[in-house]
């Protein structure tokens, strides 16, 4: 009920913005922020529809995503796979741990699975050193990783999938 109310807030928050846009200079990121609130990403739709309206050529608006990290041109997974690479971490294994996830998942850092369950992203840092390895999948820290602990953990959550009333182990 709150996910239908906030999908709606945006929907109309986009409109508003586009109803409203009076070709003022810096709008340009209040836009694509809206459009990525209402569709969780930024379709190519959304990036014809803006370029139209404000008259910002789509090989410039284009050029704005991809240079902010904040916005994204897929759609992103159900779960967000964080792995963090901060010092700690990367002392302990990280980059095996992504490794392992990479192949667990059968993607790479930045994509979704075909599926559209789960979305690997790496962090400068998640703050939970004395955990490291760590990476966190939407809300739920993981720590003291081992490749066998994050093979279990992600097969949990694919396996709540398919069955929502079990929960995945920490």
């Amino acid at each position: 009920m709150a996910e239908a109310r906030e999908g709606r807030r945006a929907q109309e928050d986009f409109r508003y913005r586009l109803w409203r846009y009076d070709g003022a200079p810096g709008e340009l990121i209040p836009l694509l922020q809206s459009a990525q609130d209402h569709f969780g990403y930024i379709p190519r739709r959304a990036i014809s529809y803006i370029s139209t309206v404000t008259g910002v050529p789509e090989s410039d608006v284009y050029g704005v995503i991809t240079f902010y990290s904040q916005f994204r041109l897929q759609p992103r997974g159900k779960y967000l796979v964080r792995a963090c690479e901060g010092t700690a971490c990367h002392v302990s294994g990280s980059k095996g741990i992504v490794e392992t996830i990479e192949d667990e998942l059968g993607i790479e850092v930045g994509d979704t699975t075909e599926d559209g369950l789960f979305t690997l992203n790496t962090v400068a840092c998640i703050g939970c050193c004395s955990l490291a390895p760590v990476m966190m999948v939407n809300d739920d820290t993981h720590g003291r990783l081992t490749p066998t602990v994050v093979r279990k953990t992600l097969r949990d959550y694919r396996r709540r999938e398919e069955n929502p009333s079990e929960e995945v182990t920490r």
